[in-house]
């Protein structure tokens, strides 16, 4: 009898000894999920990416852009990629100039794509204009950092497009097609965060295949770019004039 309550009291100590070890864990572990004071591992600082476009713009975001428009069952595509002088869009930025090429080509929708040249209507592009208007986040004045006015068969990369007369040079497709390149975007005021450019074409579709009765219409299209705030310059590299 003497010998069982030694037993029985040291069994008693160590359930309360087990009982107050357990209680201190719970509090520990209680503190550590008020304080975040645990081991998991801490999550990555958040961070601002510098591919984010702030100003919409399919150019910057896709590295290029193409619209179709149709009239008069013509469809007038205008495509514009930038020029492997400054190729990275995500890094155009107010300062240094930035460079970019682009097309203009007819398509008769009312015609099949393999259909014979000359059972398709022509159509002549004879001026074309662009204009470039800024966005600032400041409210400033505009800036005009691009222009162009000009007879679009004096400044095609084509040096002897198909031409008639006072209508201008064939865009038709797959004969003609309208292509200028390298065309520079000065710098702008530090507070610039988007360029819109408006195209106007002014184009002759003939009526009738071979009937050589043209109407006049102007295709117009306005393409939006982002501008990274930054007081970096755009770099750019030094290449041909007549290369991408």
């Amino acid at each position: 009898m003497t010998a069982t309550r030694p037993r029985r009291a040291r069994a008693l100590l160590t359930a309360v000894t087990a009982l107050v070890l357990a209680a201190v864990l719970s509090s520990c572990s209680l503190v550590d999920d008020l304080t975040g004071r645990g081991d998991a591992e801490p999550s990555a600082a958040p961070s601002s990416s510098p591919t984010e476009t702030y100003y919409e713009s399919q150019f910057t975001r896709d590295g290029t852009f193409q619209s179709h428009i149709t009239l008069e069952q013509v469809d007038f595509v205008y495509t514009l990629y930038p020029t492997k002088s400054t190729p990275r869009t995500n890094e155009w930025y107010p300062r240094g100039s930035k460079y970019f090429s682009f097309t203009f080509q007819a398509y008769d929708l009312s015609r099949g794509l393999r259909d014979p040249f000359d059972t398709k209507r022509e159509v002549y592009l004879s001026n074309i204009t662009v204009t470039s208007t800024t966005v600032r986040s400041d409210g400033g004045q505009a800036q005009s950092p691009y222009a162009l006015n000009a007879d679009a068969q004096t400044i095609t990369l084509d040096p002897e497009p198909l031409t008639r007369g006072r209508y201008g040079m064939l865009i038709t497709s797959p004969k003609g097609a309208f292509e200028l390149r390298n065309q520079e975007i000065t710098e702008t005021d530090l507070a610039t965060t988007g360029l819109d450019l408006t195209f106007n074409a002014t184009v002759w579709i003939e009526t009738a295949a071979g009937s050589a009765n043209f109407v006049q219409q102007t295709i117009t299209q306005q393409v939006p770019i982002a501008i990274f705030s930054s007081e970096e310059v755009t770099e750019a590299a030094e290449i041909p004039v007549n290369a991408n």
